[in-house]
């Protein structure tokens, strides 16, 4: 875009999809902040910050507490694993440890992103510390990882972007904290609150498409029940995702211009700050996960040349099939079937891992700790329907290992999946997802999945309390089951006797405790469109939501056109929610089929490192893991340096990193020698390549 010379600056007018309300807030970095919501380092490492009234938090005390459980979320919060010493608040630019408790200072501006309609509601955020110079501007995007709030990524590219006296461009795409209780009538506002539905109107983070009569007869049927913004919005949010980072860009100009818009200093000294527009500032979009998913397709749709480079980490990316080439590692076979779609892969996982938890070879592995008896009996229901041979359940366990390992996921992932079922992360993914692309309507139930609370001992439906339904904004992750005890679960409708948590439910098919494998085939197919027992093609109501569940999971495809923006990514070797050789590697691929040589992408590969670092402080994966957030950091220093000094980015490569050791629960603290440098001049053997019809990666 030109710059303001002799026109005007577009980004002077408020942008046309912002509506309602702009909220600005002042910190002065003593008691509250732009980074930590006032608690420091040491607050972010200690316990988590109380309301002064259960029943009725502030906005600020939201906040707060919002800001603490996103952080927490996205690193590893032990000194050991390398908070306080690697990265985390204290750490300055240049990886000094200091004595600071790292409160940023600085002005922070919310409002939504619609149509007028008040249905999409995306919130937007941009944060501008007191550091910024409008002479030296720079952006950084920070759209939030997973299906979190506006401050999902508030410790990643936030962080960083912060201690540059960068501006803060966030956005919550679409997804967030939207969870309408349904019971009550009670939705979120755009900072947390929880307010009644009709009261809130368009103000609503959001509200379902539920008409009040057909609201109470849902409620006659299923009490209790939420609706969550990510699965029931019926926009499948994750197509925007790419236009949201975009939107996120040009209401950060927006908020800047006024900012900093007007003349500056006085006598002498005085003079005209000049418009600040693509053309005089460095726009970084980064992120992790489905937030580093969104900065990459937020390039591939970048018709404003808004963005200068992109940095992100283990992004959730589905890339468009191209059967033009395979994917090897080392002298492992070929990997021909690439580019499956995270419903693809994530249903797989659903049906199988349950079973795969009783594998000898998982004995003892961390977090590997659902009911043994559960994963016996999802074993023996397989095996009844014909989709296990096996006859013994340690046999049955090991050969759904390798269907899910034949299915493109990596060795090295076996060993967390484990902890990823315990922690119901494939179970949460496939209902979700499924709504989402299907666009399904909360009273359709889907596959009899619901949202509810349920009880603690015995998994029955239960209303949710006033003091855990009020925090829902600071402590989920916008995908049921809620990381909160007594939060929104996941509910099987369809549980013999009545609906319970899918963990304790009963299956009608097999009358036992499976945790409902009925309900994980309806959703595997509808990712094939094939019965999975009977493999016949689906027919009627099924058939249909296969349709639209596939035109779904198009619409969110990566093109990997990159239009030549210098781009890095990292990913981590063990990562267990977004396999690399559907991800990442394949992404990598595709990116040199379409731009060949033109091609300005770097990817780095990082062993012994997998997808949720805040697991590393945990007993078994402090010993074996290490920080991959540590690598984003050097990610951005070297896209900031390349677009800054024209530094060349290092080129594509495996970075051979060394666990902690140490016994589990106690592992060695983290040193830098556990964590080598991206490599300017790596070796030989390190490299990554492209041949023309193959990405072949290094062991």
């Amino acid at each position: 875009m030109a710059d303001d010379g002799n026109q005007e600056n577009p980004f002077t007018n408020k942008p046309s999809f912002i509506h309602g309300e702009i909220i600005k807030t002042s910190y002065d970095g003593s008691k509250n902040d732009l980074l930590t919501g006032g608690l420091g380092k040491s607050g972010l490492a200690g316990s988590a910050p109380t309301f002064t009234d259960p029943k009725n938090p502030t906005a600020s005390e939201l906040r707060t507490l919002a800001i603490y459980n996103n952080y927490r979320a996205l690193v590893d919060i032990s000194e050991g694993g390398g908070y306080g010493v690697l990265y985390g608040p204290n750490i300055t630019i240049n990886g000094k440890i200091t004595d600071n408790e790292g409160l940023i200072a600085g002005d922070e501006f919310l409002a939504f992103a619609d149509n007028g309609s008040g249905r999409e509601n995306i919130t937007m955020m941009v944060q501008v510390p007191a550091t910024f110079n409008p002479l030296l501007a720079c952006i950084i995007t920070a759209p939030s990882p997973g299906s979190r709030g506006v401050y999902g990524a508030i410790a990643t590219a936030g962080e960083w972007g912060l201690k540059h006296g960068c501006a803060v461009a966030y956005t919550d795409k679409g997804t967030g904290t939207g969870a309408h209780n349904l019971q009550n009538h009670m939705v979120n506002l755009i900072q947390g609150q929880r307010v009644d539905a009709d009261t809130a109107g368009k103000n609503s983070n959001f509200t379902t498409m539920l008409k009040e009569r057909d609201r109470q007869i849902f409620n006659a049927k299923t009490p209790n029940r939420f609706a969550f913004k990510h699965a029931h919005s019926q926009l499948n949010p994750e197509k925007d995702w790419g236009k949201n980072v975009l939107q996120s860009i040009e209401f950060a100009f927006f908020v800047l211009n006024k900012e900093f818009g007007e003349s500056i200093g006085n006598g002498k000294n005085k003079k005209v700050q000049p418009s600040i527009t693509p053309d005089n500032t460095i726009v970084i979009a980064s992120s992790v996960s489905n937030g580093g998913a969104a900065s990459i397709r937020a390039a591939e749709q970048d018709k404003q040349s808004l963005i200068d480079g992109v940095a992100v980490s283990e992004p959730n990316v589905n890339p468009v099939f191209d059967s033009g080439f395979r994917i090897v590692q080392g002298n492992r076979k070929p990997v021909f079937e690439h580019s499956r779609s995270l419903y693809d892969y994530t249903t797989m996982l659903n049906v199988y891992q349950g079973c795969v938890n009783r594998d000898p070879a998982l004995a003892g592995v961390p977090l590997n700790m659902t009911p043994s008896e559960l994963g016996q009996n999802r074993c023996v229901s397989l095996h009844e329907l014909g989709l296990l041979q096996s006859t013994t359940p340690e046999e049955q366990a090991t050969e759904a290992q390798r269907l899910i390992n034949d299915f493109g996921l990596l060795p090295e992932q076996n060993i967390i999946q484990p902890s990823n079922w315990f922690i119901s992360v494939p179970q949460a993914l496939a209902v979700t997802y499924a709504n989402a692309y299907a666009r399904q309507r909360v009273e359709n139930n889907l596959c009899d999945y619901s949202f509810g609370a349920t009880d603690l001992i015995t998994g029955k439906s239960v209303p949710l309390s006033v003091e855990t339904e009020v925090k829902l904004f600071s402590v989920s992750t916008g995908i049921p089951p809620t990381p909160l005890i007594g939060g929104v679960d996941v509910i099987n409708n369809a549980s013999v006797g009545e609906p319970k948590r899918q963990r304790e439910s009963i299956s009608p098919s097999s009358q036992r405790q499976d945790e409902n494998l009925d309900g994980a085939l309806c959703l595997r197919s509808l990712a094939t469109g094939i019965d999975v027992i009977t493999k016949n093609k689906l027919t009627g109501q099924m058939r249909s939501i296969h349709a639209k569940l596939t035109r779904g999971i198009e619409q969110v495809r990566a093109t990997g056109n990159l239009h030549g923006i210098p781009t890095v990514i990292v990913t981590g070797r063990n990562d267990q929610i977004l396999p690399p050789n559907h991800t990442s590697r394949a992404y990598f691929g595709l990116n040199q089929r379409v731009e060949g040589e033109a091609s300005n992408l770097r990817y780095y590969e990082v062993t012994n490192a997998q997808h949720l670092d805040t697991l590393n402080a945990s007993s078994g994966f402090d010993n074996r893991f290490i920080p991959l957030h540590y690598y984003l950091i050097e990610a951005l220093d070297l896209m900031f340096a390349h677009l800054t000094n024209g530094t060349p980015l290092p080129p594509n490569q495996v970075i051979h990193t060394t666990p902690r050791g140490g016994t589990d629960g106690l592992a060695l603290p983290i040193s830098d020698a556990n964590l080598p440098p991206i490599a300017a001049n790596p070796d030989a053997e390190d490299l990554i390549t492209f041949t023309g019809d193959a990405v072949l990666i290094p062991e």
